[in-house]
């Protein structure tokens, strides 16, 4: 493999100035260096050192974006919008998994820190931790002191600007939708209880059943993890402690999905015997059996509005951004049998 010092003896030049050229540093040189460098460049077929470049350029551009699992539905679709957007700037992203463990999440932003990205987005629930969001948001403000740009989608009380879906106003909306159809006995397939994401969407919930003077007790509202299997497993959970149900509000379509599949093992029929609705309209809630109703949020373009804000021009207080919800009406939700 070439190395710089083989391109700088074939063109007859320094090190330096190979190095000046190929590594982007804005020192002035001749249009007859550069063509000779290049030249060689391309004869000996040489790799510039990536973090060599980087040191050498005026400007940075790798973007950093933190998910809980880029594998789940949600952040493959911001990831999408995330990327698009880097493409078209010529950002490289990096993406990293914090598989919802807070601590890898700090970890992760003194790494990204550490290799100088241009930017970081924090993607996904924040937690209920005090002393976790005191932590993080010391190291972001850390990061953008020496001149590194913040967005977060979902997240509450961070450091830089924001997008924020309408999780409360979606399970409103959604709620609503199932309470009107006279549902009164109605389960809930919940997210782990310290992300801010559950707590949200429930909230919308909980306002929608109290405007439509219905109740919804703790015993109906079953935790899991934000997966199929999760869902799957909760709504066992609930069917055990509540026959009677007759509709299963799932807070991510993911867990609709796993709902879907144990009424199916139960020989319970959608909508006809229970009505199962879903969260944020991912692509695969068109095509199960029946098609998922369920709350739709613009996640490719919370993405492209995240990495957008991240590359702007800082402004002189943080920027938020809400990305509306809406019900997208299918076949899995109907009203109940009459009793």
């Amino acid at each position: 493999m070439a190395t710089l010092a083989d391109v700088a003896r074939r063109a007859g030049v320094s090190a330096a100035t190979v190095s000046r050229i190929v590594n982007g540093s804005p020192k002035i040189v001749s249009d007859e260096l550069r063509e000779r460098v290049l030249r060689a460049v391309q004869e000996l077929q040489y790799v510039p050192n990536a973090h060599a470049q980087l040191l050498a350029r005026s400007h940075r551009t790798t973007v950093g974006v933190i998910v809980h699992d880029v594998s789940d539905p949600y952040f493959a679709e911001i990831t999408r919008g995330l990327q698009r957007v880097a493409s078209e700037q010529g950002r490289l992203v990096i993406i990293c998994n914090s598989y919802r463990d807070p601590d890898r999440e700090l970890e992760y932003v003194e790494l990204l820190r550490a290799h100088q990205v241009e930017a970081i987005i924090l993607a996904g629930s924040g937690y209920h931790d005090p002393a976790f969001t005191k932590s993080l948001n010391a190291k972001l403000a850390a990061y953008m002191a020496t001149g590194g740009r913040v967005s977060v989608v979902g997240r509450h009380k961070l450091a830089g600007d924001a997008v924020m879906p309408a999780n409360e106003e979606g399970g409103y909306l959604i709620g609503s939708a199932v309470f009107s159809l006279g549902h009164r006995h109605v389960g809930v397939v919940a997210a782990p209880r310290q992300l801010t994401t559950t707590t949200d969407r429930l909230a919308g919930l909980r306002r929608a059943a109290r405007d439509h003077r219905r109740s919804l007790p703790a015993r109906r509202i079953a935790y899991a993890e934000f997966d199929r299997d999760g869902g799957a497993a909760a709504t066992a959970a609930l069917l055990d402690a509540d026959p009677k149900l007759t509709a299963i509000v799932a807070l991510n379509d993911s867990m609709a999905i796993g709902a879907l599949s144990t009424l199916r093992d139960r020989g319970l029929s959608v909508p006809s015997d229970v009505s199962v609705v879903g969260f944020d309209d991912m692509p695969i809630a068109r095509d199960v059996t029946p098609r998922l109703t369920t709350v739709r949020l613009p996640l490719v373009e919370i993405g492209a509005r995240a990495i957008t804000l991240a590359l702007e021009a800082p402004q002189h207080s943080p920027r938020v951004e809400e990305a509306a919800a809406e019900v997208i009406h299918r076949e899995s939700l109907a009203a109940p049998r009459a009793e």
